[in-house]
């Protein structure tokens, strides 16, 4: 199969660092260790999300400053971090020290509004009141000021250091990483305020229903609003669950195939009061799922696609299934791993090349 309408120039994952409550070491390990085989056989960035009260990765900082120092080519993200927890400038402090020890590889991706499990954890994250709290994208927006690294007060402000007088500024500066900002976009409302204020836009397999029950026409919908709004010459990295099971065995397989039956229903309808539609799992055969993708409305307008791991899953489940996209899938949308990327390869696992 040759596609002629889709190209792809980058392909990466979003993996859900999942881990046993009572053994959290050695499922943060396991997920480093699957951000290193990504690395290794070719994926061009690795992202995961930040999770609150739950047996996943709650500092998405902390668990890639550590695979800052595990990985050296593939670009790291969060996808994303609900702000409205955050201090906008020691969240900045902590992202710009990850993104200096990856020599540059970070990309942020964050949202705004009402953060998830606020009645449990508000009153122990903000002093006092914390119902009138600010939850807006101002939180957004002075957060990436803050990584923009001006110095703060006037040309004659200066404070002392151990090494002399030094004018104040965010420390340390991370040049560039303000360009790498994204926003996880889900309505309209949101992709506008990304195009208008300059961030790359994250969307993915779940969104919000506005005057549509269709999936793909609210989704395409958002595009064209997020790029009349300024977002034209920005990144768009568009999420799909994707699940090939061409090299699982025959248990797996039917695994597969009901972890994605068991949400097939959710499909099928607007849920809930903000009308969140979701796109079916791409659950198959490579051939089947890239018979799909073909016929995705949204693909041939983006040339970034983002792998989306379930959360059920086994760490030897997520390397075949990276190991079947890199193979059979991602080849078909004109991806291909560098010389360069295959050396490196080789360098790190002989049998990988």
């Amino acid at each position: 199969m040759t596609n002629h309408k889709i190209s792809i120039d980058h392909i990466g994952f979003l993996t859900p660092g999942n881990y046993a409550s009572d053994d959290p070491l050695a499922g943060l390990e396991q997920t480093l260790r699957l951000l290193e085989y990504g690395e290794t056989i070719g994926f061009a960035s690795a992202w995961v999300r930040q999770r609150h009260l739950e047996p996943g990765i709650s500092s998405a900082a902390a668990f890639l400053a550590a695979a800052t120092q595990r990985t050296d080519r593939i670009q790291l993200g969060t996808a994303v971090i609900p702000i409205g927890y955050e201090n906008p400038y020691r969240l900045a402090e902590d992202l710009s020290t990850v993104d200096v020890l990856s020599r540059g590889r970070l990309n942020v991706g964050l949202s705004a509004g009402r953060p998830p499990h606020v009645d449990l954890i508000g009153p122990l994250a903000f002093d006092g009141d914390w119902s009138a709290y600010d939850f807006s994208h101002q939180r957004v927006l002075r957060f990436a000021g803050n990584l923009r690294g001006e110095f703060l007060g006037d040309e004659y402000t200066v404070i002392k250091t151990p090494f002399g007088p030094q004018r104040p500024r965010l420390q340390p500066h991370a040049k560039g990483l303000a360009d790498r900002l994204w926003y996880g976009g889900g309505s309209l409302r949101s992709a506008r305020w990304a195009g208008e204020n300059g961030f790359n836009l994250l969307i993915g397999n779940v969104t919000t229903g506005e005057q549509t029950d269709d999936f793909f026409e609210a989704q395409a919908r958002q595009l064209e609003t997020y790029r009349q709004a300024g977002g034209t010459s920005r990144r768009v990295a568009l999420g799909r669950v994707i699940v090939p099971f061409d090299g699982a065995d025959a248990s797996t397989r039917r695994r597969y195939l009901d972890y994605a039956a068991g949400r097939h229903e959710r499909t099928l309808t607007p849920q809930g009061e903000r009308r969140t539609l979701f796109a079916r799992d791409l659950v198959g055969t490579s051939e089947q799922i890239l018979e799909r993708l073909l016929a995705d409305p949204i693909l041939p307008h983006v040339r970034e696609l983002r792998l989306e791991l379930p959360y059920e899953f086994e760490q030897d489940e997520y390397r075949q299934i990276l190991d079947d996209v890199v193979a059979r899938i991602a080849p078909e949308f004109g991806w291909s791993r560098t010389n360069d990327e295959i050396g490196k390869a080789a360098s790190t696992n002989p049998a990988a090349a």
